[in-house]
């Protein structure tokens, strides 16, 4: 059962001394809440967070009687707009009466899952990713393997182009989005936490390669505590919720994306066969699938995911690419592909150097049906070989 303790921002400097002060022969929910609370100060000071209200909340998912706790971390939000929370997963062990707590993205947190008995193996493997040791976009890595998350086939709004957790600020890691049967969908296989504490408004889902993604608003959500789930799952329905603070006008879910614990940009990730931009401001932005372009606002169709090991062909305006059979212009052309077609790339090799949208390349893809393209007209999501060289 989830056990919700509130504390007051106004409480923490009494929360700090209690968790300085000498421990009690039995510490219990409350010494973990006060301790828990002290620590998310100091990440509202270093996050510089905008309309925090001055609550914490502290959710605790599971507790031992050997003295171990696990649960979400949340800094509730003012019922304002461009606010919205931050929360963390915690894990919690209690040596000598004191509570030593560690949150996701933390050296501690990966340490700590591995020894508790709170996590499954599923969840060591996850939360052994989740110590704050490796960059966001490591090797220059955009793939995520993801889909739109709502139904394959359907078309939904993109309400909002891409824009920060909360709104305005950076990085531009969300985008909103609305309309179709409002069924909010796993984006990708992972594991699901509700964040809020009430159950409501806020799932949490971690995927593997160190991603996760969040999805706030929802109405109708389903109950997540380490919850395993499919790409495609049902998480909830599009809605209004704020039970963790921040705003809502009109039905819609704030899709956000995650990479080694903390929010990324999403611009030049994709989701399934789009690829986000963001523009100038909050917001604005647009989604490319090949050279097809849905500015904020537009409808988004959703052709399900795309694997690791394709792409997305891109003709940069153009209605076709000519495929060859080998490496080069000095080859010959053996058939075209169509703008937006995705392929499966079997191995990649250098050839002659061509420009597309994402810059200058000698890359060549080696398709699965044995032709080349040119990488410099599709998107992999990465600048060298995504199944290795021929």
């Amino acid at each position: 059962m989830t056990r919700t303790l509130r504390l007051s921002i106004g409480g923490l400097l009494a929360a700090c001394l209690t968790a300085m002060a000498p421990p009690a022969a039995h510490a219990g929910p409350a010494d973990l809440g006060s301790t828990v609370t002290a620590r998310l100060q100091t990440y509202a000071k270093a996050a510089d967070q905008r309309g925090l209200a001055p609550t914490a909340q502290v959710n605790v998912l599971r507790q031992s009687a050997s003295g171990w706790a696990f649960g979400s971390a949340v800094l509730t939000a003012s019922h304002t707009e461009d606010a919205h929370p931050l929360g963390w997963l915690f894990l919690a062990r209690r040596d000598a009466g004191t509570w030593q707590v560690a949150f996701e993205g933390e050296p501690a947190f990966a340490r700590l899952s591995q020894q508790t008995p709170l996590a499954d193996t599923t969840e060591k493997r996850l939360f052994g990713q989740l110590g704050g040791n490796a960059p966001a976009f490591a090797g220059g890595d955009y793939r995520t393997g993801m889909r739109l998350p709502f139904a394959v086939g359907q078309s939904w709004y993109m309400a909002g182009g891409p824009h920060g957790w909360a709104g305005s600020d950076t990085p531009y890691s969300s985008i909103d989005l609305s309309g179709g049967d409002g069924r909010v969908l796993a984006a990708r296989a992972g594991t699901a936490y509700t964040m809020c504490g009430n159950g409501k408004g806020w799932i949490r889902v971690i995927h593997d390669r160190g991603y996760a993604t969040d999805y706030y608003h929802l109405f109708n959500n389903i109950a997540a505590n380490g919850l395993a789930v499919s790409e495609g799952t049902f998480l909830g329905n599009t809605g209004t919720d704020v039970s963790c603070g921040g705003s809502a006008n009109g039905a819609h879910v704030h899709f956000a994306l995650r990479q080694n614990s903390a929010y990324v940009a999403v611009s030049g990730h994709n989701y399934g066969k789009w690829v986000l931009s963001q523009g100038g401001s909050a917001y604005a932005g647009y989604a490319l699938h090949g050279s097809t372009q849905v500015n904020a606002g537009g409808a988004l169709y959703n052709y399900g995911a795309l694997a690791l090991n394709q792409g997305i062909v891109d003709t940069f305006g153009g209605g076709t690419v000519n495929r060859r059979s080998g490496p080069g212009t000095g080859y010959a052309v053996v058939g075209s592909i169509a703008d937006g077609a995705t392929f499966t790339v079997a191995c990649s090799a250098n050839g002659t150097s061509h420009t597309g949208r994402w810059g200058t390349t000698a890359l060549w893809n080696r398709m699965s049906d044995g032709t080349w393209i040119s990488d410099a007209f599709a998107w992999t999501g990465m600048s060298g070989p995504i199944n290795g060289w021929c």
